[in-house]
Protein backbone atom coordinates (compact mmCIF):
# COMPACT_ATOMS: atom_id res chain seq x y z
CA UNK A 1 0.00 0.00 0.00
CA UNK A 2 1.33 3.42 -0.79
CA UNK A 3 2.45 5.79 1.94
CA UNK A 4 0.22 8.63 1.84
CA UNK A 5 1.97 12.18 1.84
CA UNK A 6 -0.46 15.05 3.62
CA UNK A 7 0.13 19.03 2.78
CA UNK A 8 -1.19 21.10 5.88
CA UNK A 9 -3.00 24.57 5.35
CA UNK A 10 -0.94 26.99 7.05
CA UNK A 11 -2.20 29.82 9.57
CA UNK A 12 -3.16 32.90 8.65
CA UNK A 13 -0.21 34.07 9.06
CA UNK A 14 1.72 32.41 6.72
CA UNK A 15 0.43 32.41 2.79
CA UNK A 16 3.11 30.12 1.74
CA UNK A 17 2.13 26.17 0.91
CA UNK A 18 4.20 22.96 1.23
CA UNK A 19 3.53 21.51 -2.16
CA UNK A 20 2.76 22.79 -5.58
CA UNK A 21 1.16 21.47 -8.92
CA UNK A 22 4.32 20.63 -9.66
CA UNK A 23 5.83 19.03 -6.85
CA UNK A 24 2.28 16.87 -6.35
CA UNK A 25 2.63 14.99 -10.14
CA UNK A 26 6.33 14.05 -9.04
CA UNK A 27 5.57 12.94 -5.37
CA UNK A 28 2.84 10.47 -7.45
CA UNK A 29 5.20 9.84 -9.63
CA UNK A 30 7.35 8.13 -6.94
CA UNK A 31 4.52 5.76 -5.66
CA UNK A 32 3.27 8.46 -2.75
CA UNK A 33 -0.16 8.96 -2.44
CA UNK A 34 -0.81 12.74 -2.42
CA UNK A 35 -3.52 14.40 -0.17
CA UNK A 36 -3.70 18.03 0.17
CA UNK A 37 -5.89 20.25 2.74
CA UNK A 38 -8.56 21.49 1.47
CA UNK A 39 -7.53 25.53 0.62
CA UNK A 40 -3.75 25.00 1.42
CA UNK A 41 -2.65 26.45 -1.53
CA UNK A 42 -4.79 29.50 -2.50
CA UNK A 43 -2.84 32.66 -0.64
CA UNK A 44 -0.20 31.38 -2.91
CA UNK A 45 -2.32 31.31 -6.13
CA UNK A 46 -2.70 27.61 -6.36
CA UNK A 47 -6.43 26.46 -5.81
CA UNK A 48 -7.70 22.75 -5.22
CA UNK A 49 -8.45 22.06 -8.53
CA UNK A 50 -5.06 22.46 -9.38
CA UNK A 51 -3.74 19.84 -7.16
CA UNK A 52 -6.35 17.60 -8.40
CA UNK A 53 -5.55 18.24 -11.67
CA UNK A 54 -1.95 16.80 -11.17
CA UNK A 55 -2.90 13.78 -9.17
CA UNK A 56 -3.81 15.19 -5.19
CA UNK A 57 -7.09 14.44 -3.47
CA UNK A 58 -8.28 16.90 -2.05
CA UNK A 59 -8.74 16.34 2.43
CA UNK A 60 -10.43 17.74 4.98
CA UNK A 61 -7.73 18.73 8.29
CA UNK A 62 -9.35 15.79 10.05
CA UNK A 63 -7.46 13.12 7.64
CA UNK A 64 -3.88 14.42 8.48
CA UNK A 65 -4.32 10.87 10.81
CA UNK A 66 -3.83 8.86 8.11
CA UNK A 67 -0.50 10.33 6.51
CA UNK A 68 2.55 8.60 6.79
CA UNK A 69 4.16 11.74 5.51
CA UNK A 70 3.13 14.95 6.36
CA UNK A 71 4.88 18.20 4.65
CA UNK A 72 4.27 21.80 6.11
CA UNK A 73 5.86 25.32 5.87
CA UNK A 74 6.00 26.13 9.44
CA UNK A 75 6.63 23.67 12.59
CA UNK A 76 3.36 22.09 13.90
CA UNK A 77 2.06 23.52 17.02
CA UNK A 78 0.65 21.03 19.60
CA UNK A 79 -2.80 21.34 18.64
CA UNK A 80 -1.87 20.38 15.25
CA UNK A 81 0.15 17.36 16.45
CA UNK A 82 -1.97 16.09 18.52
CA UNK A 83 -3.89 15.10 14.90
CA UNK A 84 -0.89 13.11 13.96
CA UNK A 85 -0.56 9.19 14.24
CA UNK A 86 2.92 8.18 15.97
CA UNK A 87 5.12 7.81 13.74
CA UNK A 88 4.33 9.77 11.33
CA UNK A 89 7.46 11.89 9.33
CA UNK A 90 7.28 15.56 9.05
CA UNK A 91 8.97 17.95 7.11
CA UNK A 92 9.07 21.77 7.95
CA UNK A 93 10.96 24.69 8.89
CA UNK A 94 11.15 23.94 12.35
CA UNK A 95 13.06 26.77 14.25
CA UNK A 96 14.76 24.91 16.59
CA UNK A 97 16.97 27.47 18.41
CA UNK A 98 15.43 28.56 21.14
CA UNK A 99 12.28 26.22 21.20
CA UNK A 100 13.74 22.91 22.51
CA UNK A 101 10.34 22.76 24.41
CA UNK A 102 8.74 22.58 21.48
CA UNK A 103 11.24 19.67 20.14
CA UNK A 104 10.47 17.76 23.13
CA UNK A 105 6.80 17.89 22.49
CA UNK A 106 7.22 16.57 18.72
CA UNK A 107 9.11 13.58 20.26
CA UNK A 108 6.47 12.64 23.02
CA UNK A 109 4.38 12.68 20.08
CA UNK A 110 6.27 9.94 18.51
CA UNK A 111 7.15 11.84 15.42
CA UNK A 112 10.08 11.55 13.01
CA UNK A 113 11.25 15.43 12.34
CA UNK A 114 13.54 17.01 9.84
CA UNK A 115 14.16 20.59 9.95
CA UNK A 116 14.45 21.66 6.25
CA UNK A 117 16.70 24.81 7.43
CA UNK A 118 19.57 22.56 8.80
CA UNK A 119 20.35 20.75 5.18
CA UNK A 120 23.77 20.77 4.86
CA UNK A 121 25.62 23.45 2.13
CA UNK A 122 27.05 20.84 0.18
CA UNK A 123 27.00 20.02 -3.38
CA UNK A 124 24.88 17.08 -3.35
CA UNK A 125 21.98 18.91 -1.41
CA UNK A 126 21.99 22.29 -3.52
CA UNK A 127 18.51 21.40 -4.75
CA UNK A 128 17.07 20.81 -1.40
CA UNK A 129 18.53 24.24 0.24
CA UNK A 130 15.74 26.11 1.81
CA UNK A 131 17.34 28.91 3.31
CA UNK A 132 19.15 29.76 0.13
CA UNK A 133 15.45 29.66 -1.86
CA UNK A 134 13.73 31.24 0.14
CA UNK A 135 16.65 34.13 1.16
CA UNK A 136 16.85 34.73 -2.53
CA UNK A 137 13.33 36.01 -2.90
CA UNK A 138 13.89 38.11 0.81
CA UNK A 139 16.48 39.37 -1.32
CA UNK A 140 14.24 40.67 -4.27
CA UNK A 141 11.33 41.45 -2.29
CA UNK A 142 13.60 44.16 -0.27
CA UNK A 143 14.77 45.85 -2.71
CA UNK A 144 10.77 46.08 -4.08
CA UNK A 145 9.39 46.80 -0.30
CA UNK A 146 11.92 49.80 -0.19
CA UNK A 147 11.27 51.06 -3.76
CA UNK A 148 7.56 51.38 -2.92
CA UNK A 149 8.20 53.53 0.22
CA UNK A 150 10.95 54.84 -1.22
CA UNK A 151 9.45 58.20 -2.71
CA UNK A 152 11.39 59.14 -5.52
CA UNK A 153 12.18 56.96 -8.56
CA UNK A 154 15.41 55.01 -8.41
CA UNK A 155 17.07 54.94 -11.83
CA UNK A 156 18.55 58.18 -12.87
CA UNK A 157 16.41 59.97 -15.15
CA UNK A 158 17.32 62.71 -17.80
CA UNK A 159 14.02 64.61 -18.84
CA UNK A 160 13.54 67.93 -20.51
CA UNK A 161 12.44 69.30 -16.99
CA UNK A 162 15.83 68.06 -15.88
CA UNK A 163 17.97 65.15 -14.32
CA UNK A 164 16.42 62.83 -11.39
CA UNK A 165 19.41 61.41 -9.35
CA UNK A 166 19.81 57.69 -9.33
CA UNK A 167 19.05 56.12 -6.06
CA UNK A 168 22.10 55.51 -3.82
CA UNK A 169 21.60 51.50 -2.21
CA UNK A 170 23.64 49.72 0.46
CA UNK A 171 23.18 46.42 1.19
CA UNK A 172 25.21 44.97 4.43
CA UNK A 173 26.03 41.22 4.12
CA UNK A 174 26.42 39.40 0.73
CA UNK A 175 25.35 36.14 1.29
CA UNK A 176 22.35 35.09 -0.85
CA UNK A 177 19.68 37.52 0.35
CA UNK A 178 22.20 40.32 -0.07
CA UNK A 179 23.36 39.14 -3.64
CA UNK A 180 20.00 39.11 -4.51
CA UNK A 181 19.09 42.49 -3.11
CA UNK A 182 22.52 44.00 -5.09
CA UNK A 183 21.25 42.59 -8.32
CA UNK A 184 17.78 43.23 -7.78
CA UNK A 185 18.55 46.68 -7.15
CA UNK A 186 21.17 47.15 -10.10
CA UNK A 187 18.44 46.03 -12.26
CA UNK A 188 16.08 48.85 -10.89
CA UNK A 189 18.87 50.86 -12.15
CA UNK A 190 20.59 52.01 -8.36
CA UNK A 191 23.97 53.11 -7.64
CA UNK A 192 24.74 50.08 -5.46
CA UNK A 193 27.56 49.35 -2.65
CA UNK A 194 27.89 46.69 -0.02
CA UNK A 195 29.81 45.14 2.69
CA UNK A 196 30.53 41.80 4.11
CA UNK A 197 33.02 40.50 6.71
CA UNK A 198 34.50 38.08 4.41
CA UNK A 199 37.30 39.18 1.79
CA UNK A 200 36.26 36.54 -0.59
CA UNK A 201 32.41 38.88 -0.76
CA UNK A 202 34.43 41.75 -2.55
CA UNK A 203 33.98 39.07 -5.64
CA UNK A 204 31.56 38.66 -5.25
CA UNK A 205 29.85 42.34 -5.12
CA UNK A 206 31.97 43.46 -7.84
CA UNK A 207 30.67 40.75 -10.20
CA UNK A 208 27.01 42.35 -9.71
CA UNK A 209 28.41 46.07 -10.61
CA UNK A 210 28.13 47.26 -7.00
CA UNK A 211 31.39 49.02 -5.00
CA UNK A 212 32.54 47.13 -1.97
CA UNK A 213 33.14 49.11 1.26
CA UNK A 214 35.40 47.80 3.76
CA UNK A 215 38.77 48.88 5.83
CA UNK A 216 41.02 46.61 3.63
CA UNK A 217 44.04 46.46 5.73
CA UNK A 218 46.26 43.27 6.89
CA UNK A 219 43.97 41.84 9.32
CA UNK A 220 41.19 41.99 6.94
CA UNK A 221 42.44 40.33 4.53
CA UNK A 222 43.42 37.46 6.49
CA UNK A 223 39.68 37.31 8.13
CA UNK A 224 38.32 34.51 6.72
CA UNK A 225 39.31 30.77 7.27
CA UNK A 226 39.78 27.90 5.02
CA UNK A 227 36.34 27.00 5.00
CA UNK A 228 35.42 30.46 4.45
CA UNK A 229 33.81 31.36 7.15
CA UNK A 230 34.79 34.85 9.28
CA UNK A 231 37.11 35.16 11.83
CA UNK A 232 36.69 37.19 14.93
CA UNK A 233 38.09 40.67 14.24
CA UNK A 234 40.35 42.79 16.73
CA UNK A 235 38.10 45.87 18.58
CA UNK A 236 40.56 48.42 16.69
CA UNK A 237 39.22 46.81 13.45
CA UNK A 238 35.72 46.81 14.55
CA UNK A 239 36.03 50.64 14.90
CA UNK A 240 37.71 51.45 11.98
CA UNK A 241 35.09 49.49 9.89
CA UNK A 242 32.18 51.15 12.52
CA UNK A 243 33.47 54.53 11.57
CA UNK A 244 33.52 53.86 7.32
CA UNK A 245 29.90 52.27 7.67
CA UNK A 246 28.44 55.00 9.52
CA UNK A 247 30.08 57.82 6.70
CA UNK A 248 28.80 55.67 3.86
CA UNK A 249 25.56 55.35 5.38
CA UNK A 250 24.91 58.92 5.73
CA UNK A 251 25.26 59.50 2.10
CA UNK A 252 22.85 56.43 1.01
CA UNK A 253 19.53 56.77 0.09
CA UNK A 254 18.23 53.09 0.98
CA UNK A 255 20.12 50.55 3.36
CA UNK A 256 19.29 46.84 3.54
CA UNK A 257 20.41 44.54 6.27
CA UNK A 258 20.61 40.73 5.97
CA UNK A 259 22.99 39.72 8.35
CA UNK A 260 21.61 36.19 10.91
CA UNK A 261 23.19 34.15 12.77
CA UNK A 262 22.09 30.76 13.46
CA UNK A 263 20.81 30.43 17.13
CA UNK A 264 22.03 33.98 18.29
CA UNK A 265 20.28 37.08 18.29
CA UNK A 266 20.59 39.33 15.22
CA UNK A 267 23.78 41.36 15.11
CA UNK A 268 22.99 45.45 15.63
CA UNK A 269 24.59 46.84 12.51
CA UNK A 270 22.94 50.21 12.06
CA UNK A 271 22.35 52.63 15.15
CA UNK A 272 19.78 55.60 15.23
CA UNK A 273 22.66 57.90 15.12
CA UNK A 274 23.47 56.17 11.13
CA UNK A 275 19.91 56.36 10.72
CA UNK A 276 19.51 60.26 12.01
CA UNK A 277 22.48 61.27 9.63
CA UNK A 278 20.83 59.94 6.58
CA UNK A 279 18.48 62.38 4.45
CA UNK A 280 15.21 62.62 5.05
CA UNK A 281 12.84 60.04 3.35
CA UNK A 282 15.69 57.78 3.24
CA UNK A 283 14.46 54.18 3.76
CA UNK A 284 16.04 51.07 5.83
CA UNK A 285 15.19 47.41 5.28
CA UNK A 286 15.84 44.87 8.18
CA UNK A 287 15.74 41.16 6.79
CA UNK A 288 16.88 40.01 10.13
CA UNK A 289 14.24 41.51 12.39
CA UNK A 290 13.00 37.89 13.47
CA UNK A 291 15.67 37.54 15.40
CA UNK A 292 15.59 41.16 17.19
CA UNK A 293 16.82 42.95 13.68
CA UNK A 294 20.22 44.33 12.37
CA UNK A 295 19.05 47.68 12.24
CA UNK A 296 18.11 50.03 16.35
CA UNK A 297 14.76 50.60 16.78
CA UNK A 298 12.83 48.33 13.58
CA UNK A 299 9.45 47.02 14.95
CA UNK A 300 8.84 42.69 13.57
CA UNK A 301 5.78 42.91 11.23
CA UNK A 302 5.63 47.09 11.00
CA UNK A 303 6.93 50.04 9.18
CA UNK A 304 8.43 52.84 11.45
CA UNK A 305 9.64 55.84 11.43
CA UNK A 306 13.23 55.67 13.11
CA UNK A 307 14.93 59.20 13.33
CA UNK A 308 13.06 60.51 10.39
CA UNK A 309 13.79 57.25 8.24
CA UNK A 310 11.43 54.93 6.81
CA UNK A 311 12.33 50.97 8.36
CA UNK A 312 10.54 48.36 6.77
CA UNK A 313 10.44 45.41 9.87
CA UNK A 314 7.94 42.98 7.66
CA UNK A 315 7.84 39.27 9.01
CA UNK A 316 8.51 36.61 6.62
CA UNK A 317 9.49 38.66 3.71
CA UNK A 318 9.71 35.55 1.73
CA UNK A 319 5.96 34.74 2.03
CA UNK A 320 5.42 38.70 0.70
CA UNK A 321 6.46 36.62 -2.72
CA UNK A 322 4.21 33.60 -1.70
CA UNK A 323 3.27 31.54 -5.02
CA UNK A 324 7.04 32.08 -6.04
CA UNK A 325 8.58 30.94 -2.31
CA UNK A 326 5.74 28.04 -2.47
CA UNK A 327 6.66 26.83 -5.76
CA UNK A 328 10.73 26.81 -5.00
CA UNK A 329 10.28 25.74 -1.75
CA UNK A 330 7.91 22.71 -2.86
CA UNK A 331 10.57 21.98 -5.00
CA UNK A 332 13.19 21.23 -2.22
CA UNK A 333 10.83 19.08 -0.26
CA UNK A 334 10.59 16.74 -3.33
CA UNK A 335 14.45 16.75 -3.78
CA UNK A 336 14.74 15.67 -0.12
CA UNK A 337 12.09 13.43 -0.21
CA UNK A 338 12.96 11.42 -3.03
CA UNK A 339 16.20 10.44 -1.78
CA UNK A 340 14.51 8.54 0.79
CA UNK A 341 12.30 6.45 -2.29
CA UNK A 342 13.35 3.04 -3.61
CA UNK A 343 13.48 3.78 -7.68
CA UNK A 344 13.16 -0.09 -7.86
CA UNK A 345 10.41 -0.73 -5.07
CA UNK A 346 8.85 2.58 -4.75
CA UNK A 347 9.42 1.80 -1.00
CA UNK A 348 9.58 5.01 1.09
CA UNK A 349 12.32 4.64 4.53
CA UNK A 350 14.27 7.07 6.20
CA UNK A 351 18.21 6.33 6.08
CA UNK A 352 19.78 6.90 9.31
CA UNK A 353 23.11 6.98 7.90
CA UNK A 354 22.73 9.03 5.14
CA UNK A 355 24.51 12.47 5.95
CA UNK A 356 21.26 14.95 4.86
CA UNK A 357 19.30 12.65 7.78
CA UNK A 358 22.32 13.10 10.03
CA UNK A 359 22.14 16.62 9.69
CA UNK A 360 18.22 17.47 9.69
CA UNK A 361 16.63 14.91 11.69
CA UNK A 362 15.75 16.57 15.20
CA UNK A 363 13.24 13.60 16.68
CA UNK A 364 12.87 9.98 16.03
CA UNK A 365 12.00 6.83 18.10
CA UNK A 366 10.68 9.58 20.68
CA UNK A 367 13.28 11.60 21.66
CA UNK A 368 15.41 14.38 19.54
CA UNK A 369 18.24 12.97 18.22
CA UNK A 370 20.20 16.14 16.72
CA UNK A 371 23.38 16.66 18.84
CA UNK A 372 22.99 20.32 18.60
CA UNK A 373 19.49 20.32 20.44
CA UNK A 374 19.69 16.95 22.47
CA UNK A 375 20.76 18.30 25.16
CA UNK A 376 18.29 21.14 25.93
CA UNK A 377 15.29 19.79 24.68
CA UNK A 378 15.85 16.63 27.30
CA UNK A 379 15.52 19.04 30.33
CA UNK A 380 11.48 19.37 29.45
CA UNK A 381 11.34 15.74 29.43
CA UNK A 382 13.90 14.44 32.16
CA UNK A 383 16.09 11.95 30.25
CA UNK A 384 19.27 10.95 29.36
CA UNK A 385 19.62 13.27 25.89
CA UNK A 386 20.03 11.31 22.83
CA UNK A 387 23.42 12.04 20.63
CA UNK A 388 22.49 10.67 17.61
CA UNK A 389 19.77 9.64 15.41
CA UNK A 390 18.38 6.19 16.34
CA UNK A 391 16.86 4.14 13.98
CA UNK A 392 14.06 2.02 15.37
CA UNK A 393 10.92 3.23 13.22
CA UNK A 394 12.96 4.27 10.15
CA UNK A 395 14.59 1.56 7.96
CA UNK A 396 17.63 1.77 5.65
CA UNK A 397 16.01 0.76 1.90
CA UNK A 398 17.21 -2.40 0.13
CA UNK A 399 20.53 -0.84 -1.75
CA UNK A 400 20.82 2.72 -0.29
CA UNK A 401 23.91 4.16 -0.47
CA UNK A 402 24.88 7.94 0.40
CA UNK A 403 25.99 9.98 -1.90
CA UNK A 404 29.98 10.81 -1.40
CA UNK A 405 30.00 15.18 -1.79
CA UNK A 406 32.60 17.60 -0.28
CA UNK A 407 31.31 18.68 2.99
CA UNK A 408 31.33 21.66 4.50
CA UNK A 409 31.50 22.66 8.06
CA UNK A 410 28.21 22.68 9.68
CA UNK A 411 26.63 26.13 11.73
CA UNK A 412 27.97 25.04 14.91
CA UNK A 413 31.27 25.41 13.25
CA UNK A 414 30.54 27.98 11.79
CA UNK A 415 29.81 29.91 14.56
CA UNK A 416 32.49 28.97 16.41
CA UNK A 417 34.49 30.84 13.71
CA UNK A 418 32.82 33.94 14.98
CA UNK A 419 29.91 36.14 15.43
CA UNK A 420 30.45 37.41 11.93
CA UNK A 421 29.66 34.36 10.18
CA UNK A 422 25.93 35.67 8.93
CA UNK A 423 23.00 33.48 7.41
CA UNK A 424 20.13 33.60 5.58
CA UNK A 425 16.43 34.67 6.82
CA UNK A 426 13.59 32.63 5.61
Amino acid sequence: MPKIVFVCREGSDEPRVAASPESVKRLSGLGLSVLVESGAGLSSGVPDKDFEATGARIAGPGEVGSADIILKVNRPTAAEMASYKPGAVVFAVMDPYGNEAALADMAKAGLTTFAMELMPRITRAQSMDVLSSQANLAGYRAVIDASHEYGRAMPMMMTAAGTVPAAKVFVMGAGVAGLQAIATARRLGAVVSATDVRPAAKEQVASLGAKFIAVEDEEFKAAETAAGYAKPMSAEYQAKQAALVAEHIAKQDIVITTALIPGRPAPKLVSRAMLASMKPGSVAVDLAVERGGNIEGSEKGRVADVEGVTVIGYANVAGRIAASASALYARNLFAFIETMVDKGTKEFAVNAEDELVKATMLTNGGRVVHPNFAEAAAAFVGETPAVAPVGDPVEEPAGSKPARARKKPAAAEAEKAGDAAAEETL
